[in-house]
Parts: C-alpha cells; structure tokens; sequence
C-alpha cells in the first residue's frame, strides 16, 4: 500500500503506520462487543520519513509489521483511511 503522505522527521525518525484490525472475537469463538475492543499495537509501516535531524536513517521500511506502545502515536485520517503516526522510538519489535 502506497499513500502520498510522507512524515517529517524532527529529532526522530516519524512512522506513519496503519493499525491491524481489532479483534472480532476472542480464542474460544465469543464476540466482543465495541465498547470492550482494545486498541490494536501492532500494525503494517506504510510510509517513514528519510532522515531525523543527526542524519540517522530510519530502522523500519514500508511495510514492515510492527508492534508498538498501547497509547503509541497520534491518530490521523487520511484518504478514509485511519493512521497513527509516531515517533520510531515508540515501535517495540519488527515481526
């Protein structure tokens, strides 16, 4: 997935990262209402910024899984679509 919105680095390296689905159901088949789904933290990287301000390169690349901080990132909307952008520091692990 390719999207035209591109983060800018400040003194990290931005993340803009779409989150995976929350959970319809749990392990043994019970439906879980919306009001008791938890907050996805993990997601696909869909664009990274090139540089932060010391020249480092970002970790991560365009479309990578991740796995991030419960309350990671800012929520954004963009073309329909809902996004967290986050700092590069805010993602635990790469699966």
């Amino acid at each position: 997935m390719s999207i035209s919105l591109k983060p800018i680095a400040g003194t990290q390296n931005r993340v803009i990262v779409l989150p995976a689905p929350a959970e319809e159901k749990t392990a043994s088949g019970i439906i879980i209402p919306d009001t008791a789904k938890e907050k996805p933290q993990r997601g696909t990287v869909i664009s990274v910024s090139e540089l932060d301000e010391k020249g480092n390169k970002p970790a991560v690349k365009a479309g990578d899984v991740v796995l991030y901080g419960k309350y990671a990132g800012t929520e954004i909307s963009f073309e329909g679509n809902d996004y967290l952008i986050m700092r590069e520091s805010d993602i635990f692990a790469t699966l």
